[in-house]
């Protein structure tokens, strides 16, 4: 009989190694700490410095319980929909803080952060990876037919922003200005179509071509530590919690920008992904260096593509229901960086094969991007 149908032990003991299981989950969650201080910050309204810097740090640990609790859902509900909720959960920080900035008009932030998830989980995370895993062996093999087929959906992602793009070209050079009705239809429309290119993704995933992907999802998986009411309870209460550090958070950059000079758009885009991303990318690498290199491909492209193709669009939509311009429009530069950064994690992964050499070209890609983006001004 399934060990999650039998009567729960209850108790003190009980309760206490619940708990264990949960904070002594990673070594990240020493973090933790920084929670309340963050909060209590924000809530009297201290230096806008401190504010962002002991946030930023209370969200990662966050995001590593996030991603455990949620890894303990899906043992309880099977391989297919257990996929769907680490899919799902799995970039549930970087849309709580999204959701947090569309909401005070932040559009900047958001498509930064978008942005900015993106590059980091195909250069940075996959570069990572590459490299980790070469250290300790020659050369790592995966499967390239999965690892095309995401590709070629976040190469379809990038056609969705080069279209807004050049329209709005057009219409500077046609009509002699910007129509920002015009330019905000295109991208509700376009929004829409990624949403049910993404659905059918999944049930492409789930439904008919589910042998394809079960080697990323399968793995040694040991029975759940904790129970359905106790996930959704951790699930619910660990929401709420980054709320609150997002809300504070999004509301020292301000500030931070004014102090610092850094701008908006390297804020989200290279500093804010690293939030939401950082339990991640350990969890990745790690695969990576036991030779599980599907399993990390999986994590890494296939995070950025649910971006792509559902956050993103998603965001817009949502931003069209708040009465906020959210936009499938970004800069020539920042729609350039973004082909160029697929094209090349394309030219990485078709052959099916990687080593140290092809992580290290990913991992520089991603810092000359940062160097840019550094130097890139708000404004444009």
């Amino acid at each position: 009989m399934d060990d999650s149908l039998a009567s729960p032990p209850t108790g003190i003991p009980h309760v206490v190694n619940i708990l264990n299981a949960i904070f002594l989950s990673s070594y990240v969650n020493i973090l933790l700490v920084f929670v309340p201080v963050g909060i209590v910050l924000g809530a009297l309204d201290m230096s806008a410095y401190l504010v962002f810097v002991i946030n930023f740090l209370a969200i990662i640990p966050l995001a590593s319980l996030l991603g455990f609790v949620t890894e303990e859902l899906a043992k309880h509900v099977g391989q297919t929909l257990g996929g769907l909720l680490n899919a799902t959960f799995g970039n549930a920080v970087e849309l709580i803080v999204s959701i947090v900035a569309l909401a005070k008009g932040e559009i900047l932030i958001v498509q930064a952060s978008m942005l900015g998830s993106i590059l980091s989980n195909i250069l940075l995370v996959l570069g990572c990876c590459f490299f980790a895993g070469g250290m300790i062996f020659q050369e790592q093999t995966f499967s390239n037919i999965v690892a095309q087929t995401m590709s070629s959906l976040m190469a379809l992602a990038t056609a969705s922003l080069l279209i807004p793009a050049a329209f709005r070209a057009t219409l500077d050079s046609v009509d002699g200005g910007i129509d920002e009705n015009r330019m905000l239809a295109v991208s509700r429309g376009t929004a829409i179509v990624l949403l049910v290119i993404y659905v059918l993704y999944l049930f492409f995933q789930l439904r008919t071509h589910s042998t394809l992907f079960e080697t990323i999802d399968s793995s040694d998986e040991e029975p759940p530590v904790l129970s359905v009411v106790v996930c959704l309870f951790f699930l619910t209460a660990i929401t709420v919690i980054v709320s609150v550090c997002a809300d504070y958070l999004v509301d020292s950059i301000d500030s931070i920008v004014t102090t610092t000079g850094l701008s908006k758009t390297f804020i989200g885009l290279i500093i804010i992904p690293i939030v939401g991303n950082a339990a991640e990318h350990v969890t990745a690498v790690v695969v990576a260096m036991k030779n599980k290199m599907e399993l990390a491909i999986g994590v890494a492209l296939g995070s950025s593509m649910q971006i792509a193709l559902f956050l993103t669009p998603f965001l817009v939509i949502l931003g069209w229901i708040m009465g906020q311009p959210m936009s499938l429009f970004f800069s020539t530069f920042e729609t350039a960086v973004l082909f160029v950064s697929v094209f090349i994690t394309n030219a990485q992964i078709q052959d099916g094969i990687s080593n140290w050499l092809e992580g290290a070209m990913l991992l520089g890609t991603y810092m000359i991007i940062a160097i840019a983006f550094f130097f890139y001004p708000s404004t444009l």
